[in-house]
């Protein structure tokens, strides 16, 4: 199937399997909703087919904010793609948001690094003919790949202590030094 926009029903669109960027309802979805009463969606999402509709590869702050509005219908570039590409599209095309929590950050990298990895194009520790994964990733992003590495540790956290790195209740080097025990004995420091 060639990409072509299409209108589509609102309910036929699902989030991203993982997404880890949050939709939250702020000043920011506020003044999406205003500009869309006033313009309209002036870009597309963009989405794949599935066998119960589409899955949101790019735009579900734009869908939050038409259901918000009562729209039933978004124009959406339909495109196929195989899961790595969706999972690399999506994490480009959120990734350079402004105020991203630090959990967003971290499995964004953790599931565009493992797309990459899968795409075979690179590799995650030979040195030679093709790229690091990891090298590649931190290039796309403008991060250091020591930095990277680091914000994937925090995928190791427990939720309730991530919560507390992205409410900046933990910093975020304390919280790579958490990242290294186990989820027993983060179980055990997050009752004391």
């Amino acid at each position: 199937m060639k990409a072509q926009v299409q209108e589509i029903s609102v309910h036929d669109l699902h989030s991203f399997k993982n997404h880890p960027f949050q939709v939250k309802e702020d000043e920011s979805l506020q003044a999406l909703c205003d500009s869309i009463r006033e313009y309209g969606i002036l870009s597309p999402l963009l989405a794949r087919p599935t066998d119960d509709g589409f899955e949101i590869v790019s735009g579900h702050r734009r869908k939050a904010a038409a259901l918000r509005l009562g729209l039933d219908r978004l124009p959406v570039l339909v495109r196929d793609m195989s899961d790595d590409e969706a999972v690399i599209l999506m994490v480009d095309s959120n990734i350079q948001r402004e105020n991203l929590l630090p959990s967003e950050k971290a499995f964004a990298y953790k599931m565009k690094l493992e797309a990459l990895k899968h795409q075979g194009r690179v590799t995650s520790s030979q040195v030679g003919t093709k790229l690091r994964s990891d090298d590649l990733l931190a290039d796309s992003v403008g991060e250091s790949r020591m930095q990277i590495q680091r914000y994937i540790r925090l995928t190791n956290l427990a939720k309730p202590i991530l919560d507390m790195v992205d409410a900046q209740r933990i910093a975020f080097s304390p919280a790579i030094e958490l990242s290294y025990l186990t989820k027993q004995e983060q179980a055990e420091l997050w009752d004391l």
